[in-house]
């Protein structure tokens, strides 16, 4: 399970927006995240908030949908009542868990549901992660026929020594016989890759890397492995049964993803994000590092409405009485300051592959234009980019984004 909840400020039981969600809404895209926190087993390495099946403590996976609903429902009370500007979704991301835990009627069924609320937008991306071991064609010809357009897998690893590092319990043939189905279903494809687990060589990340390539995916996202306390993997490292994982080596591993797949025809749009097309990249993971607004239904989802943020109660349960009772799920919430906004605009956009404008850094820091020569000094940034006016990493820039950043927040 997830660490600890933030600390904030109280949330409304019937979920009522401060006047700040409302302003510039009109200007702002509006997104979708569905959290399913279902899992068979728990990976060692895991820090989301999911549960098995001996965890929920009377809570049905099979009425777990209703409870989404519900809140579905409940949202688009709030954000009418709250002068939020109607928009229909932009993107719809299912992730989890393991959203494909429920059968594909109730993943429809909840999508459905957010047509009837929201609308779609021309063009809507409405994606779900799924593990390669419970999905078949017949699965995904479900969610295709019900409005999915893209599905993402769990792949992590084509090593089985990795594979059980982590313990993930898929069979590494899994992964291309679902892409395989998934393509022959209509869905546009993505697989997920962590690299640098314990023990993992450079010469395993790259056959991960080519297996990952010979898929023909549209997309491959690269994450480097964190080990997060309280996890199974930090107490095994933590004790010696495992080694330490390597930073110089990630650094290896980060160059040899980027290396490989830009020659296989994909680029980077975001650090740990490649595409083979522009159309290809997700544009639900760019609306997060775009400060755009979305709504995270489920327990311990995260929300986001013009500067103000929340995050839902943790635990299945606890979500199903809320929204059982017609309450708002969460648990607390914050009001960004102008000042933190600015911050965190430069946190995220730096990110992507377009950058962020200088204007943006001189608003966070009196020293931007001296940051900046140095930083191109170093080959950190593209220096036509910055001449230009936007801030644009370089590949040794990625390796060292924290670092650029804490220069600008200092």
């Amino acid at each position: 399970m997830a660490g600890p909840l933030p600390i904030g400020d109280p949330a409304p039981l019937d979920g009522s927006l401060p006047e700040q969600a409302s302003m510039g809404s009109d200007s702002r895209t509006f997104h979708a995240y569905v959290h399913i926190p279902f899992c068979r087993v728990r990976c060692g390495y895991c820090d989301f908030n999911t549960y098995t099946a001996n965890e929920l403590e009377g809570v049905s996976q099979a009425s777990f949908a209703d409870r989404l609903i519900q809140e579905i429902k409940f949202s688009s009370s709030v954000l009418h009542n709250s002068n939020v500007h109607a928009r229909k979704l932009t993107s719809i991301f299912f992730g989890g868990g393991t959203p494909t835990q429920l059968a594909a009627a109730d993943l429809v069924g909840i999508l459905a549901v957010l047509r009837d609320a929201f609308g779609f937008a021309e063009g809507c991306e409405i994606t779900t992660e799924a593990n390669p071991d419970n999905v078949d064609l017949a699965y995904l010809n479900e969610l295709f026929e019900g409005g999915f357009n893209r599905v993402s897998f769990g792949m992590q690893s084509a090593v089985p020594q990795v594979l059980a590092t982590l313990e993930r319990t898929h069979k590494p043939e899994n992964v291309a016989k679902a892409v395989a189905a998934a393509k022959t279903a209509g869905l546009q494809t993505s697989v997920d890759l962590i690299y640098g687990a314990p023990g993992e060589s450079l010469e395993q990340w790259r056959e991960s890397l080519e297996e990952a390539i010979s898929l023909d995916t549209d997309h491959i996202s690269a994450y480097a492995l964190i080990v997060e306390d309280g996890t199974k993997l930090a107490r095994q490292i933590r004790v010696g049964d495992l080694p330490e994982v390597d930073e110089d080596l990630q650094a290896d591993k980060y160059e040899l993803a980027d290396e490989l797949l830009g020659a296989a025809g994909f680029s980077w749009y975001e650090i740990s994000n490649w595409s083979k097309t522009p159309a290809n990249a997700s544009a639900h993971n760019l609306s997060y590092w775009l400060g755009q607004d979305w709504w995270g239904y489920g327990p311990g989802a995260h929300s986001h409405i013009g500067g103000v943020r929340w995050w839902n109660v943790k635990h299945p349960s606890a979500y199903s009485g809320r929204t059982t009772h017609l309450q708002s799920p969460a648990a607390g919430r914050e009001t960004l300051t102008e000042s933190v906004r600015r911050e965190e605009r430069v946190l995220l956009e730096i990110r992507i592959r377009e950058g962020i404008s200088v204007e943006a850094l001189k608003a966070v820091s009196a020293d931007a234009a001296k940051i900046i020569a140095g930083l191109i000094a170093d080959e950190m940034v593209d220096p036509k980019s910055a001449l230009a006016g936007n801030l644009v990493l370089t590949l040794k820039g990625r390796l060292l984004a924290d670092f650029i950043v804490r220069q600008f927040l200092a």
